[in-house]
């Protein structure tokens, strides 16, 4: 007995055995002894012989039928004579005309659930490519009369599960454009199942806005208990969408609801949504370090994990060459991954920017050699990054291109703080003479008693009355 014989021995579930007892009729017991015979006997030529093996499944199917029956053995054949045709044969277009004879079979021959295990498992094979290369639409075909059967059995379960399969199919087959559902009836927790992986699809195919519009809707479903590893593709995916938005902070977000969800599950996606959230985290400029969380805490020292946690150590530091080396020495834990890569360049160059502010700071003139040099970056990515900031207006200075040199604007940016000092300056005489006008005019005095006013900024103390 192989492994369907014991599944449907097993039986069902939710199936009535109850054993009916009576004198029966020798002839009948005699002719289910002589089927039984056929297809054990049939079966046993499977390997050596398959086209024989074939013939005697397809006369015990006629037999079965001639005297108008539709019975367990019939169905046994059926399913015996498509592994045959599809794996042992390679004549897919036939097991599919096998196939949808057995599914007329399911409405009464066998259980419910043995019907469905049935299905299930034909449906992982066709479409796992077992048999080898399958046209497309022989799969579709498969699939098709599949749920066509269902749906007149009106077996909702079965039908979506056959949806997903399909789905996953096409995502694993990167058929993408044949992955939109168009099934918008199905509630709750199937609902985000499909939802997940039409986000899955979208994400591979670099499909944003279409990602977008199923993450929205995925949000929107109310009335569901999904599995939490449903939940962490959908964040996990949501989280990659507002990385390519640059929306560090919502990616964080998200980031971290996947990783809460995939812990939750047990997956080991967990470890590496965990080093997502740390990248996002970073890219937000946080000084909070993520694994403060109770919830990240425990994977603090993870093998895998042990580089994330240098290099935000190192950024956090600002110690660019420090963080470039762990770049360099854990190339397998990080570099490989090619969404991490995608965004490391825009890390790095945070980083040396306020790598650069801080080294530039005590100077009024630094030669762009010495900068890049310091950066251990070539001259033309120093001169980028210096016109960046003065753009920005975060270094005052400008940049000789015939010396290479960057020129700092001290004497500005002192005057700046000069002229915003006079301004705070006017303002408190303008309040000072308000008062003043009022108090002469009845109204009183808005200084609390004639309380003095200091500035500080020109060096003058009320208290001392001196400057």
């Amino acid at each position: 007995m192989d492994d369907d014989d014991a599944d449907y021995m097993q039986g069902s579930d939710d199936e009535d055995y109850g054993f009916d007892y009576s004198d029966g009729d020798d002839g009948d017991e005699a002719g289910s002894a002589d089927v039984e015979n056929m297809y054990y006997t049939a079966k046993s030529k499977k390997e050596d012989d398959p086209e024989q093996a074939l013939k005697e499944f397809t006369t015990i199917v006629t037999q079965e039928e001639e005297k108008g029956e539709k019975g367990d053995w019939g169905f046994k054949a059926l399913k015996q004579s498509t592994k045959l045709l599809f794996l042992h044969l390679h004549r897919p277009a036939d097991a599919l005309n096998t196939y949808t004879h057995l599914l007329t079979y399911t409405k009464s021959a066998v259980t419910r659930n043995y019907a469905e295990k049935t299905i299930n498992g034909i449906l992982d094979y066709v479409g796992g490519g077992k048999g080898g290369p399958v046209e497309v639409d022989v799969l579709e075909r498969f699939y098709q009369v599949t749920k066509d059967s269902l749906e007149e059995a009106k077996n909702d379960r079965l039908s979506v599960k056959t949806n997903l399969k399909l789905a996953k199919l096409w995502l694993d087959r990167k058929e993408y454009a044949r992955g939109d559902s168009d099934d918008q009836s199905q509630k709750g927790t199937q609902l985000l199942e499909i939802y997940a992986l039409e986000i899955q699809m979208h994400n591979e195919t670099r499909n944003y806005k279409k990602l977008k519009e199923i993450y929205n809707a995925s949000n929107n479903v109310r009335s569901a208990i999904p599995h939490p590893r449903i939940m962490g593709i959908i964040k996990e995916c949501g989280g990659k969408m507002w990385m390519g938005e640059r929306q560090w902070n919502r990616a964080s977000e998200d980031f971290f609801e996947s990783f809460r969800n995939y812990d939750e599950a047990g997956s080991q996606q967990r470890i590496q949504v965990l080093k997502y959230l740390v990248l996002a985290n970073m890219l937000t400029g946080s000084e909070v370090n993520p694994f403060d969380s109770q919830e990240t805490k425990p994977y603090k020292n993870d093998i895998q994990i042990k580089a994330m946690t240098d290099l935000v150590d190192a950024y956090q530091r600002r110690e660019v060459h420090a963080a470039e080396k762990i770049l360099r020495d854990n190339r397998a834990t990080i570099m490989d991954d090619s969404f991490i890569r995608s965004y490391i360049g825009e890390l790095l160059r945070s980083l040396r920017t306020q790598y650069l502010i801080d080294l530039i700071k005590p100077y009024t003139r630094l030669e762009l050699s010495f900068l890049a040099k310091q950066l251990n970056v070539d001259k033309e990515e120093v001169e980028e990054l210096l016109i960046e900031l003065i753009l920005e207006g975060r270094v005052e200075g400008k940049i000789d291109q015939v010396a290479m040199r960057l020129e700092l604007d001290k004497k500005q940016s002192l005057e700046k703080k000069r002229y915003a000092a006079l301004d705070k300056w006017t303002d408190a005489l303008e309040s000072v003479h308000s008062a003043v006008v009022g108090k002469n005019s009845g109204g009183g005095s808005s200084l609390g008693g004639g309380r003095a006013v200091d500035f500080p900024e020109f060096g003058y103390d009320s208290r001392a009355d001196r400057y």
